[in-house]
This record gives C-alpha cells, sequence and structure tokens, in this order.
C-alpha cells in the first residue's frame, strides 16, 4: 500500500517529553512531506495551543483539535465545529468533585478554569495559551467545544467517568487522552470523525493514511485508518483495545520519525 497521508497526535506522540518537536523528528517530517506525503496533527489541544508546532514545523495544512471538534485549515479557518448541548454544559458545570480534581473547558478562542493549576504551566509555557480562572457559579454562557477533567489521582477521574456516563447515556463521548487528563466531547465526535472528513477533502481514502497516538482519545483515529501504530509509551487500556495494532517505540525514543523513515525514507 502506498500511503498519501500521515495523522499524528501530539503530546506522547509526536512531542518529546519536553512538550517540543526534537530536530531529527523535524528534519524526518521535513523530508516526508517533501515527498508528497500529507502531515495532519490530530490532538486534543485547542487550536490556539498549536501555534508554535504549526510553525515549528513550517506545516501548512489543516489541523483537528479538541479531539475532532474543531478543524481548521492553515489560514486559521474554521472549517468544522462541534459543541456540546447547553444542557450538558451546565450540568458539568455543577457537578461536585473531588477537591484534588480540576475542571476545564474551551469556549471557541478561550480556555476557562475556577481555580489556578500550576501543573499545567509546562503544557502552556510554549504556547502562552492561558487559561481564564472564573465564578462557575455564575456563569451564563453555557456553550463549550470541549470539556476535561485534570487530577494527578487517575482513579479518582475513573469514577468521574463512570458518574458523567451514567448522567449522559449515549450523549457523550468520553475518554483519557493522558492518565491524568478525562475528556468530554459531543456523542460521535473523535479524532477518528474528524480525519474521515479531512481525508475525504483531499481526495484520500482512509486505508490509504496511517496514523500514530498514545491515548485512548486516539482509539477511533487508530481503527479508521489504513495502518494504526501505537506508542511505546502508550496508555495499557489503549494496547489492550487494539491488540492487532503495531506498538513502536516511545516518544522519548523518537519513535515515531524513526518509524517514518523506515516506511518513507
Amino acid at each position: 500500500m502506498k500511503y498519501k497521508a500521515i495523522i499524528s497526535d501530539l503530546d506522547g506522540t509526536l512531542l518529546n517529553s519536553n512538550h517540543r518537536v526534537s530536530e531529527y523528528t523535524k528534519s524526518i517530517v521535513r523530508k516526508v512531506i517533501d515527498r508528497g506525503i500529507h502531515f495532519f496533527i490530530a490532538t486534543g489541544r485547542h487550536h490556539k495551543d498549536i501555534d508554535y508546532i504549526r510553525n515549528d514545523l513550517k506545516l501548512d495544512s489543516i489541523f483537528i483539535t479538541s479531539n475532532g471538534c474543531r478543524v481548521h485549515d492553515s489560514n486559521k479557518n474554521k472549517l468544522l465545529g462541534y459543541d456540546i448541548e447547553e444542557d450538558i454544559v451546565k450540568g458539568l458545570l455543577d457537578l461536585k468533585v473531588d477537591e484534588n480534581i480540576h475542571k476545564n473547558f474551551y469556549q471557541e478562542d478561550k480556555w476557562f478554569v475556577e481555580k489556578e493549576n500550576r501543573w499545567l504551566d509546562e503544557f502552556t509555557k510554549e504556547s502562552n495559551f492561558l487559561y481564564e480562572i472564573v465564578d462557575f457559579n455564575n456563569f451564563e454562557n453555557l456553550i463549550a467545544t470541549k470539556f476535561f477533567f485534570l487530577s494527578e489521582d487517575h482513579e479518582s477521574l475513573v469514577k468521574l467517568q463512570d458518574r458523567i456516563e451514567k448522567m449522559y447515556p449515549n450523549r457523550l463521548n468520553v475518554a483519557f487522552s493522558l492518565i491524568n487528563c478525562l475528556e468530554i466531547m459531543p456523542k460521535g465526535i473523535s479524532k477518528g470523525h474528524a480525519i474521515e472528513k479531512v481525508l475525504e477533502k483531499h481526495n484520500i481514502k482512509p486505508q490509504e493514511a496511517i496514523a500514530f497516538g498514545d491515548g485512548l482519545n486516539d482509539l477511533e483515529m487508530l481503527k479508521t485508518v489504513g495502518k494504526g501504530y501505537i506508542m511505546g509509551n502508550a496508555h495499557d487500556k489503549l494496547i489492550h483495545a487494539l491488540p492487532d495494532h503495531d506498538i513502536i517505540k516511545p516518544n522519548t525514543e523518537e519513535g515515531l520519525a524513526k518509524k517514518l523513515e523506515e516506511l518513507f525514507l
């Protein structure tokens, strides 16, 4: 199979442990693109949070962000947009959670939280896309692109996932992007759904694409394409969910770039 497109997750996949693209990875990605292969980013991050990566790689392509809730072209024009229903947003804002759990949500070009979270500094120091602290009890604009919960206690997020899925059966896509990040999207919306739309726009069949990911929010994406590669640092549940998928070296060993070099160069 001659592959025409590559889709890559960011954190834990394309990015190293410092949340940057290594010089070696940049070099390989540029060489692959120069051979006429499309290279797309599909991430849970906000579209404003990845400009520095776009510039780093000199990418002139469509970006899939917020786990498929937003798709923007190279000029940052919105091509696709999906939002969580207002009654669900209100319910999530009102939801009582443990003190160690941080609520977050995106609303177009904004990121709102109810309290400071220093852990996020390492993710935002490069992009300078910063959250705003607001009072959720008096928040009236009940629109959200994506809702997510952060906690260093994974088990508390697992219990929260079960609560939310029981509160809104068959109305949401709830998945872990990282072990400490539980993400909430509208039902049916995922990286995989967005990728189908993007590939169709480029007249590329899903089986003509490959994808790389490490989190459960990459599940649909890895199943959608012709060949999905799981990073060696991937979530155990992702590996168990896709037993027939190849596992490559972790992001700390530049597994994605090495696989691209093997396949295309």
